[in-house]
């Protein structure tokens, strides 16, 4: 499994973007994907979850209702796409996959990706 993250930049407030994060190693066998995110000084922080299937989604609180995550097996990506962005959606956007068959809060994300920027302006 090799994640690839993509699809971040600048945006103003109240604007939308879509990340994608691509398994290069073409393996996608990994039933949980997640996307994080870190910003400056911060620690990272789940985002969104979803399973094999994209029938069970997660999200932090702060982001529900406006991001949705989703997933294209057949092209071994997941995205996230953003909406209604905010200033405080600024940071660095992981993607990352587990083993797991399905997600639970602090469970272990076996893979990595090479994060996306995101920055909002006000």
């Amino acid at each position: 499994v090799q994640l690839q993250a993509s699809g971040g930049g600048l945006v103003q407030a109240g604007g939308s973007l879509r990340l994608s994060c691509a398994d290069s190693g073409r393996t996608f066998s990994t039933p949980v994907m997640g996307w994080f995110r870190q910003a400056p000084g911060k620690e990272r922080e789940f985002v969104a979850a979803i399973n094999w299937s994209g029938g069970s989604t997660y999200y932090v609180d702060s982001v529900k209702g406006r991001f949705t995550i989703s997933r294209d097996n057949a092209k071994n990506t997941v995205y996230l796409s953003m909406n209604s962005l905010k200033p405080e959606d600024t940071a660095v956007y992981y993607c990352a996959a587990s083993h797991s068959g399905s997600y639970y809060p602090d469970m272990y994300w076996n893979y990595w990706g090479k994060g996306a920027q995101v920055t909002v302006s006000s």
